[in-house]
Formats: C-alpha cells, sequence, structure tokens
C-alpha cells in the first residue's frame, strides 16, 4: 500500500539496518523494496509466510540479505505437521547461500505467564540450533511477558548446551554449504579450514561489505569470527550472523604489516586471543576496496618476529 512505502522510507531515512519484508509472495516483492530504499543501506529481511514464498524459496533466499523462519503465520497457511520439514529446508537453504537465518514464534511460549519452559519448546530451541540456524527469537516472551529476563536466560542456556554437545559440531561438518568458485570463497575456505588445522582462537575477517565475514560463518566454524571493518553499519548488521564478533574501526588499514597488528590488537582487546594463541586471517588487497578478498595469514599473538616481510608493501 502506499502507507507502507512511506513506513519504509521513513525507516529508512532514520538509518535502520534491516528492514522486514511480511508476507512476501514472490522476487518481484524484493526488487520493490530495493528500489524503494535506494543506496540508503539497510538490508532486507525476508519473513517466510506464505505458501508461494515456499514455493520461490531458492529464489528469494538468494535476492534477500537475511530470512525469518516467520512459523506463526505459516502454521496459519500451512497444514502444522509440514512446518518442521519446511523450517529444516529453509535452514538449509539459507545456509547454503551464505543468509543470516533467524528461527522465530512460540519458541519459548509458555515462558509469557511461567517462569520456566516445557520440556518440548526446550527442544524445538535446541532442534533449530542443531539444523544450523545463526539465531533463534524471542517474541511475546520477552516483549510482553511476565518473565522476559529469565526467558532470555533460559534460551541462552539451551543454545550454550546444544553447542558444547560433539553431536552438535558432527552434524554441522557432516552437512558443509556449497562453496562458490570465486576467489574471495576459496581463499575464505582456506582460511576456514587453515584456522581449524592450526587450532586458531579466532578467524580474522577484514571485510567493509561483510560478504567475507558471511562466507565464513556459512562454515559454522569452531571458534569465533572476529569481523573488523571500517563500516559501522556492516558492523552492526553483522551481529546476527553465526559466530561473528563484529567491531567496528575508523581507519582503513594499508599495508599487510597493519593488517596483522590490527588483528592482533583488537583480538587481545576482545578477548578472543592471548599471547601464544593463533589467529587466521583473511582480507584483500588493494586494501580498503570491497570485493578483493584475496589473502590469508596465519600468525601467533605476541611473536618478537615483523607480523610479515611485506611490511612495507602499501595498497
Amino acid at each position: 500500500t502506499e502507507k507502507d512505502r512511506k513506513d519504509l522510507d521513513f525507516a529508512c531515512n532514520l538509518g535502520v539496518e534491516w528492514i522486514a519484508l511480511s508476507f512476501v509472495q514472490r522476487p518481484d516483492d524484493i526488487h520493490e523494496a530495493r528500489a524503494l530504499i535506494g543506496d540508503r543501506g539497510a538490508a532486507i529481511m525476508l519473513k517466510m509466510e506464505k505458501p508461494a514464498a515456499v514455493e520461490h524459496l531458492t529464489e528469494l533466499v538468494k535476492l534477500s540479505d537475511s530470512i525469518m523462519v516467520a512459523r506463526g503465520d505459516l502454521g496459519v497457511e500451512l497444514s502444522l505437521p509440514e512446518i518442521p520439514a519446511i523450517q529444516k529446508r529453509m535452514i538449509a537453504e539459507s545456509r547454503r547461500y551464505g543468509k543470516p537465518v533467524i528461527v522465530a514464534t512460540q519458541m519459548l511460549e509458555s515462558m509469557i505467564t511461567a517462569p520456566v519452559p516445557t520440556r518440548a519448546e526446550v527442544s524445538d530451541v535446541a532442534t533449530a540450533v542443531y539444523e544450523g540456524a545463526d539465531c533463534v527469537m524471542l517474541s511475546a516472551e520477552s516483549a510482553a511477558g511476565q518473565y522476559p529476563v529469565e526467558a532470555v536466560s533460559f534460551m541462552d542456556d539451551i543454545i550454550r548446551h546444544v553447542e558444547r554437545d560433539p553431536g552438535y559440531r558432527q552434524t554441522l561438518d557432516a552437512t558443509q554449504a556449497e562453496w562458490g568458485k570465486t576467489i574471495g570463497d576459496a581463499v575464505t575456505k582456506a582460511t576456514y579450514q587453515t584456522a581449524i588445522a592450526v587450532d586458531a582462537t579466532a578467524l580474522v575477517a577484514y571485510t567493509l561489505s561483510g560478504t567475507t565475514a558471511l562466507r565464513a560463518a556459512r562454515e559454522r566454524p569452531p571458534m569465533p569470527i572476529l569481523g573488523i571493518t571500517t563500516s559501522l553499519e556492516t558492523a552492526r548488521r553483522l551481529a546476527l550472523s553465526y559466530g561473528v564478533h563484529a567491531v567496528h574501526v575508523e581507519e582503513d588499514i594499508h599495508s599487510f604489516g597493519e593488517m596483522v597488528d590490527t588483528a592482533v590488537r583488537i583480538a587481545v582487546e576482545e578477548d578472543l586471543g592471548k599471547p601464544g594463541n593463533r589467529l587466521a586471517i583473511t582480507a584483500g588487497v588493494p586494501f580498503a576496496k570491497p570485493g578483493t578478498t584475496n589473502i590469508m595469514r596465519v600468525t601467533t599473538i605476541g611473536d618478537t618476529n615483523p607480523p610479515s616481510k611485506f611490511d612495507g608493501v602499501q595498497s
């Protein structure tokens, strides 16, 4: 409607990072929203709520920036027994294309009025985590419920217990997403594999648009992803992505030495590493140019050697 367009324009002018589109049914809905957003930087979160959207799932995932599995309205439009399989498919497809995916609606619904969740609700949250979701979301539990702090605490506890389960890591490793054919895809994959091989405490991704950090998050690495960016909007958007700890910096790097030194400094400051730990770093040359991810470096925190023999090389 015309009011929807005005509301979207108003939100974009406020500088929001995300626009959630409800009841999308076809790719044209996203194209229209992109045109209205223009160059104002807001990303599109697609709420999957209609049967028509499920039919166009792959194309809609490709076009959007994030997916929300909005099970409430899906459960009205489709039969309830269909929802678990659709949720699993949406999570897998989102991960395949490196798009953050959120599972929402009635996850701990009983905690609106009760201080503890039901066993079924605990299993529901755990299932979404096991399937590889980036986020699980509370709704009325924290917005209008009687026990909002307890609801957040319980959900956090469930997530932590799942992620400590050896079976969780085995499941994720067995369902790795397909990799693209670009240089950035290849270098990010090499950095991910190297980080595991050298037991790095963090995978560091220099990223302007957020793409490199999203590529790394797609693999669900066992260590945190330190996303370093000069774009505050990118840092805020990356907060939705699996395992990404985004840090906004004021100045770009201009040499390999700065790349390593900045990564080490921030990793220590953010408690993602200490002397003796290793970091796997990926960035792009020329520096400060989006879409150029093409280098990888492994460094040890506290190493007294020069950070790179290419320290003097400028972008």
